[in-house]
């Protein structure tokens, strides 16, 4: 993977819906070749997919929280999790905690019924959200420290 890839990857990142042909211009690439480092990044499964990012807020689930599970039915869990409406993602950690859900409801006593519920399958301990920085890009170089976005062109 080139800069170039790495350009079309954080494009994309910004704006999954970017016309190729306007994607081409910001990596100074012509159509055919862009369209052709798209495909090769997707058939390497180095893009899996495009998503929509839905504002939660707007769909009056104003409580975000993250719950934390120590649990040895895991199985259990995660079905439970994956059947839940009100769970956004879910994972499976290694440590104390066996289980992270992060849960988007419309209130704090819709909070407590999946709590509630959850118990069954372990012991929960939750965290609410107060703010986040919503940026959900991939940071493309080896040093995050100091990255940048990329501006100006390639051949500087």
């Amino acid at each position: 993977m080139d800069l170039i890839d790495r350009k079309i990857l954080h494009e994309l990142q910004v704006n999954a819906k970017i016309s190729m042909k306007e994607l081409a211009q910001k990596v100074y690439l012509s159509s055919p070749s862009t369209i052709e480092r798209v495909r090769r990044l997707e058939e390497k499964g180095i893009i899996k997919g495009y998503k929509a990012i839905i504002d939660v807020e707007n769909l009056n689930r104003n409580i975000t929280a993250f719950v934390l599970f120590e649990t040895t039915k895991c199985k259990d869990l995660a079905a439970f999790c994956n059947l839940h409406p009100d769970v956004m993602e879910c994972y499976r950690v290694a440590g104390q905690i066996s289980y992270v859900a992060k849960v988007c409801t419309e209130s704090v006593h819709t909070l407590e019924e999946f709590i509630d519920k959850a118990m069954a399958f372990g012991t929960p301990s939750t965290n609410i959200v107060l703010s986040s920085n919503d940026n959900m890009e991939i940071k493309l170089s080896k040093d995050n420290s100091n990255q940048q976005p990329f501006k100006g062109n390639y051949y500087s």
